[in-house]
């Protein structure tokens, strides 16, 4: 047996010995960024160092990155799909291309001093090739060099085997997947993508060109390589187990759903996968300072809280959230954010099921409601009718009201119409779900087109304009205690969340907007200087000194007015940022307020 904490400490022991610098895992709630809720891979914190911004560290850097998806929350409860997962990643930024990258993934995977995986087993992917980009037969002959026969090897479209850009244009290029067999027996001697049994463990993206704005693509000069290895899945298969439910990673927390529901996970597989990951989930946003809210992440954490206090009622159980989560600080000690916000952490579990409880009994008040116009409809027609036939029937837009606004998932509803001999309308449910989630999807993905994702000219200039309105905060309102609870960046406004305890004045919003001006009319230019953690601390530089950062950061400076670690894109000079002008201040949440802002043409 291997553990998820011996996993990880092959891989970085492994990229240690190939020189590669390692850095910690950054936060679930990107920094200095972000329109995108939470870190989605990782490679999301080294966008700008793979658009060419240099890493302190060097060229070769390694992680293991935690990592939240939402996309698909319905999806939740198979053997394989997380919202919270880790990822293990290394990067070449400029430095090995093809050669080294797959080299480099095989060694890893197949020698008897790292996973010792049999070479029969794996078989791997290549980009087939399109009008933008050739068929890659340049990773094809790498693999055949290092023993995968040409059986073993598939080549796939670019919606399978292309990765990027993040944002509309940017860095992206072909990539090469590594399956490992899982099935009973030897693997078959052709490889069938289609075939389940086998399991994508690691992918190489080879960062070979860049996407314009008008469709095209063209080689970037400095080419980068970007990996990715799910630490869930190759738990897994290391264990020759084909339910990732079933390892270190979650069956301490599997365990405790059955002693706490007293039901055995065997008869019960989907709503105890949902409950362990969206409570794993929920405990790892809440220890990054995220609390349950409608909007942004505290909305994606209500979500998650919910849908698993849904799925535990169908196992009976009740106030049991914070009891579930205890076992994913047991899993999981080697993230001290965890143990540091504990008592928070449990406290806002508790608190949200408690108003999900309240919630809950006024859906059943509703829907009673609805079943007694329901039945006066049937007394007024019952010459017609026959109760019995079940011609009755609750509309599929007032059971996605409970399911959406009430948290009644559909099978709840479905079994409490049965006993009042009602029929739910499933149909116009799924309709109304499916609305629903492409709505969801449509603003999920919105949000990741901006941000570090997105470099353009506009983007830049009021991120470098967020730094100064941050210095501008903490010298007019005489604070040094002031720190950025959240940013949004888009190419038309930026808004910045940070922590104060009251409403700001109109004279001080003037004071701090004019400030702001004054900095960019004395054109200071905008330098970058890589420093150890403790000399950025010394420089007065802001940042939360936590130890995440690693050996050396990066801080941008304008002058003596501003310092800030930041791995963001900024401009050269302030005089590059035109007139800065604030349309709003207000509260964002309990002891934050919110600031939007935007850059307009110097008057």
């Amino acid at each position: 047996m291997i553990t998820r904490k011996q996993l990880i400490k092959k891989y970085l022991d492994f990229f240690k010995e190939k020189k590669h610098g390692i850095i910690p895992s950054a936060p679930l709630v990107p920094e200095n960024d972000p329109t995108v809720l939470f870190t989605t891979a990782g490679m999301h914190p080294l966008v700008p160092y793979l658009l060419g911004q240099p890493h302190p560290l060097g060229k070769r850097i390694a992680d293991n990155q935690k990592c939240i998806r939402t996309v698909d929350i319905e999806g939740v409860g198979d053997k394989t799909h997380h919202t919270f997962f880790e990822m293990l990643g290394n990067w070449s930024l400029g430095d090995y291309f093809k050669q080294g990258a797959i080299e480099m993934s095989f060694e890893f995977l197949t020698s008897e001093k790292w996973l010792n995986l049999p070479i029969e087993k794996l078989a791997v992917t290549c980009f087939e090739g399109d009008n933008d980009a050739p068929k890659d037969t340049e990773a094809e002959d790498i693999w055949k060099s290092l023993g995968i026969p040409q059986e073993r090897i598939a080549f796939l479209p670019k919606s399978e085997n292309f990765w990027g850009p993040a944002g509309q244009t940017g860095p992206c290029g072909p990539c090469t997947e590594m399956f490992y067999w899982s099935g009973e027996g030897e693997a078959p001697k052709i490889f069938d993508t289609d075939d389940n049994n086998w399991v994508e463990i690691w992918n190489d993206v080879f960062m070979a060109y860049n996407k314009k704005a008008d469709g095209s693509y063209e080689k970037l000069v400095a080419q980068n390589v970007d990996t990715g290895l799910g630490v869930e899945r190759v738990t897994a298969v290391l264990n020759n187990l084909s339910d990732n439910y079933l390892t270190g990673c979650f069956k301490p927390i599997i365990k405790k759903i059955e002693k706490v529901s007293g039901k055995k996970y065997s008869d019960n597989e989907r709503a105890m996968r949902i409950i362990a990951d969206h409570i794993k989930a929920a405990t790892f946003i809440i220890s990054d300072g995220i609390t349950p809210s409608n909007t942004d992440q505290g909305y994606i954490l209500r979500r998650l809280i919910r849908r698993a206090i849904r799925y535990g009622k169908e196992l009976g159980m009740e106030n049991f959230t914070s009891k579930i989560a205890e076992s994913v600080f047991e899993i999981y000690d080697d993230y001290p954010e965890l143990e540091e916000n504990k008592e928070k952490i449990l406290s806002e579990l508790e608190k949200e099921e408690e108003r999900f409880n309240l919630t809950l009994e006024k859906g059943l008040k509703i829907f009673n409601r609805w079943v007694l116009k329901i039945k006066e409809g049937f007394r007024k027609n019952e010459k017609k009718i026959k109760w019995s036939e079940g011609k009755y029937i609750l509309k599929g837009k007032d059971a996605f009201l409970l399911y959406q606004s009430y948290g009644f998932p559909i099978e709840m509803t479905k079994e409490l119409a049965k006993e009042k001999g009602i029929k739910v309308d499933i149909e116009g449910f799924q309709k109304e779900l499916k609305k629903h989630q492409d709505l969801s999807r449509t603003a999920a993905e919105g949000k990741f087109k901006s941000g570090l994702a997105d470099s353009s000219e506009a983007t830049t200039r009021l991120h470098t304009a967020t730094h100064l309105l941050m210095a501008a905060l903490r010298d007019v309102l005489k604070d040094e205690n002031i720190m950025q609870k959240g940013s949004n960046i888009t190419p038309q406004r930026l808004r910045l969340d940070f922590n104060f305890d009251r409403k700001l004045t109109k004279e001080e919003l003037e004071q701090i907007e004019d400030l702001v001006n004054i900095k960019i009319q004395e054109s200071y230019e905008v330098k970058r200087e890589e420093m150890s953690p403790e000399e950025a601390r010394k420089k007065g530089a802001v940042g939360v000194f936590d130890g995440k950062y690693g050996d050396k950061v990066s801080i941008y400076s304008v002058e003596d007015f501003s310092a800030e670690i930041c791995a963001g894109p900024h401009v050269k000079n302030t005089c590059e940022l035109g007139h800065f002008k604030i349309k709003k201040e207000e509260s964002s949440s309990s002891g934050v307020r919110r600031i939007k802002a935007i850059l307009e043409d110097s008057p």
